[in-house]
């Protein structure tokens, strides 16, 4: 039997490289929950119950050229009750164009369901689409409205250079692989890097400087946060293949402001509470005042009016009323005369 000391420092010496291995190559990385791979490339999973208002729209049934159908999906938002905003390329007939219709069989709009797999939320049949005449977006009105999530607001000022947005989307990690597709809305960091009339170009920031939007995240809605409310600046629509590091373009939503809201109507002012009637001075008590003896004036009109009145009085006054009067006409017309003759005599003097 080997001394215990001896012993020990065996043991020492056979776990020297495993110790050193791990300060060297450092501690292993955590597994991602439920082993899905992320969508947004490089993005991170959306904390359940935040940014409800993002939609995913699955597309059942799309029309392929030549024949024969596919299904697809693409991100939206809700940016009313009855309307979510989206790419307008999630909105195309088999030439490429694109259309103010539903093209599949059968379109549906998931919102408020951040993990795909649950139950909540809603599930709503898209009926109509609006296309914008100016950039990549449309508006899809749904069947029934949603009125327990609330909408983005819109953006109505040009986004500044180097603002941060957040992205939400329901898209893959790699463009040409369908496997990566998410089931869990994913979220990223980008800064505004371009601005153009119809379109803001968007680089990515966190987690990564690779973090960018991929294939079926067209329509997902960039967004700054005032307080608990989302602004929505604008909307996925094309760029490199994804993961990248490289400018993608949206569709600019402060320039078609008003084209949105003429379609989808402004969000209701809130009920002001009706104002409450002011109290009503309080009355002061009336004290009985002696009556004061009648003036001169008063005695007068009352001599001229009163049945028991003087005749001889009420002839001098009638007389005083009739003569003043008359006077007052001579006297308005002679001070005419006299301002006239006055001014033609200046207008005289001026001429000289």
């Amino acid at each position: 039997m080997r001394p215990r000391s001896a012993t020990t420092l065996l043991l020492v010496l056979l776990l020297l490289p495993a110790v050193a291995a791990g300060l060297v190559l450092g501690p292993a990385a955590p597994a991602r929950a439920g082993g899905s791979p992320p969508a947004i490339a490089n993005g991170e999973d959306a904390v359940p119950g935040r940014y409800g208002f993002a939609v995913k729209l699955t597309m059942t049934g799309i029309p392929v050229a030549g024949g024969g159908r596919r299904d697809s999906s693409c991100t939206g938002a809700l940016v009313a009750p009855r309307w979510v905003i989206t790419a307008g390329h999630c909105f195309k007939n088999t030439r490429g164009t694109h259309v103010s219709r539903v093209v599949a069989r059968l379109t549906t709009a998931t919102a408020g369901r951040t993990d795909l797999s649950g139950t909540g939320g809603h599930k709503v049949k898209v009926i109509a689409v609006k296309q914008s005449p100016v950039t990549d977006v449309a508006l899809a009105r749904l069947a029934e409205p949603i009125t327990d999530i609330a909408p983005v607001t819109l953006n109505r000022k040009a986004p500044k250079m180097g603002t941060l947005v957040r992205l939400a989307g329901y898209g893959r990690t790699v463009d040409d692989d369908p496997s990566s597709l998410a089931t869990h809305l994913q979220t990223g960091q980008f800064k505004v890097a371009s601005l153009s009339r119809g379109y803001v170009g968007m680089r990515g920031h966190a987690p990564r400087s690779t973090t960018s939007p991929c294939s079926q995240d067209s329509g997902g809605p960039y967004f700054t946060q005032r307080g608990d409310e989302a602004v929505l600046v604008s909307v996925v629509s094309r760029g490199p293949s994804c993961p990248h590091a490289k400018v993608d373009l949206s569709g600019r939503v402060d320039t078609i402001a008003g084209w949105i809201t003429g379609i989808i109507g402004r969000p209701a002012p809130p009920k002001a509470s009706a104002p409450k009637p002011a109290k009503a001075p309080a009355k002061k008590p009336v004290t009985a005042t002696p009556s004061a003896p009648a003036s001169d004036d008063s005695a007068l009109a009352a001599a001229v009016r009163g049945p028991g009145a003087d005749p001889v009085v009420r002839t001098a006054l009638a007389t005083f009323v009739v003569v003043g009067f008359g006077a007052v006409p001579a006297l308005v017309l002679g001070n005419r005369r006299r301002r006239r003759d006055h001014q033609r005599s200046g207008v005289r003097r001026h001429r000289r």
